[in-house]
């Protein structure tokens, strides 16, 4: 089972660093579609895991969690494909092509989201599970740092017509007629990858084929990953306070390329910063295992709600290109809040309903970061017709100077509800 870990890195870096984040916001937009749509499309997306995420779990603990690996790694060549070939134009064909591969994507992402981590930890040895997890935590936060920061350099350079026309110029080939979709491309083969990552994972423990379950055991799983979740008050505080943390930042890293075009920033540098953003995962590494091992939950989680407030707060004043020193405190707390959330949900769970918890934890932050997208969404719509002459970039800026209220009124909420569940 050894062979599992670094094929269970393999698959979360192919899996997760896409060549089209880096402009992703204004990929969308350059297509044909309103911010409003960009918005909804988000939506959707997360409404599909917050469907399919906890059925997901609950089979990848009944019939394997390497299949519904597979099966994830199949739905995400599926949404590359849609996305590869959907018509461009302000059209409503458009919209409803990226409906469909924004459901894919949530799809795929339900069935990867605790199968994967759930098949990894269970190919740990037993007797020192616990002491090897944060380890494993630790290098694939490496990985993913390195692989995001090719993918966020290689994905602005593959969008940025200058930079591909002076490639093709170099080789003497005719320059193409559209950039937009390349770092799609780019995508689309690391999904080919992720797929034969995924098929030579072993079940650990198991044989490779498991009796299918019937509709009463899959009910079965959910009841018990549901009493496990609901009935241990520090789980529960847990997934709560990840859900603010997540929704909040999550929110304003899927506009970060309109908040780089809002500070004028140059196209040509959203590469740049999202790849240097990537690094930040060298630095979250020990950091995260330094205080899991030294602090309570409770300071831990402290001192990522201050570093999302400094984040948020700085984003409303927008200042011409310094303003992007805030995308550092907030992808610090993404990297923080994926190690805080394994390290401790894995550790307080049994194995047998692992995956169907870890679930809850996905179907919860979706559930927060689907709320705020209707949200924000709602807010840009009230506000272009409050200021009908505004153009999307004053829309955004005049929305996110809410983010850092909303963020403090949550946690805050949160911080009190807790304290009475564990009291």
């Amino acid at each position: 089972m050894a062979r599992n870990i670094p094929l269970f890195i393999a698959f979360r870096v192919l899996f997760n660093a896409r060549f089209y984040y880096p402009v992703l916001g204004v990929l969308f937009l350059d297509l044909g579609l309103t911010l409003e749509q960009y918005a909804l499309l988000n939506v959707v997306w997360a409404v599909a895991i917050i469907t399919l995420e906890i059925p997901s779990g609950a089979l990848a603990d009944a019939i394997g969690r390497k299949n519904m690996v597979v099966f994830a790694a199949a739905l995400m060549v599926a949404e590359m494909a849609v996305f590869a070939f959907a018509p461009a134009g302000g059209s409503g064909t458009l919209f409803w092509w990226l409906v469909l591969n924004r459901f894919l994507s949530g799809a795929a992402e339900a069935s990867a989201s605790g199968a994967d981590e759930a098949l990894a930890y269970d190919s740990l040895p037993l007797e020192n599970r616990e002491k090897a997890w944060p380890k494993v935590l630790a290098s694939l936060m490496r990985w993913q740092s390195a692989s995001f920061f090719v993918a966020m350099l290689g994905g602005a350079a593959l969008f940025d017509p200058s930079v591909m026309s002076a490639i093709t110029g170099f080789f003497d080939i005719p320059p193409p007629s559209s950039t937009t979709r390349f770092p799609v491309y780019a995508t689309m083969v690391t999904a080919l990858l992720c797929f034969v990552v995924a098929l030579a994972m072993r079940e650990p423990g198991h044989s490779d084929t498991k009796n299918h379950p019937s509709p009463r055991e899959t009910l079965r799983n959910i009841s018990r990953g549901a009493s496990h979740v609901f009935q241990t008050p520090q789980i529960l505080s847990l997934v709560l306070a990840a859900l603010v943390c997540d929704s909040f930042v999550r929110l304003f890293l899927t506009f970060s390329s309109n908040y780089n075009r809002l500070i004028a920033l140059p196209e040509y540098a959203f590469g740049v910063v999202g790849s240097l953003m990537g690094l930040l995962g060298f630095v979250a590494a020990p950091l995260a295992r330094n205080l899991v091992d030294k602090f309570p939950i409770q300071k831990n989680f402290g001192l990522l709600a201050g570093l999302i407030l400094l984040g948020l707060t700085g984003t409303t004043f927008a200042w011409p290109l310094w303003g992007v020193w805030v995308l550092v405190p907030l992808g610090l707390s993404m990297s923080l809040l994926s190690f805080f959330t394994s390290h401790y949900l894995n550790s307080w769970t049994a194995s047998e309903f692992r995956a169907t918890v870890l679930s809850f934890r996905g179907v919860a932050m979706n559930l927060g970061y689907g709320a705020i997208g209707l949200a924000f969404a709602g807010l840009n719509s009230s506000l272009r017709s409050g200021f009908p002459t505004d153009s999307d970039n004053a829309i955004f800026a005049k929305a996110i100077f809410w983010l850092p209220t909303g963020f403090l009124v949550a946690i805050l909420a949160v911080a009190l509800a807790a304290r009475r569940l564990c009291r």
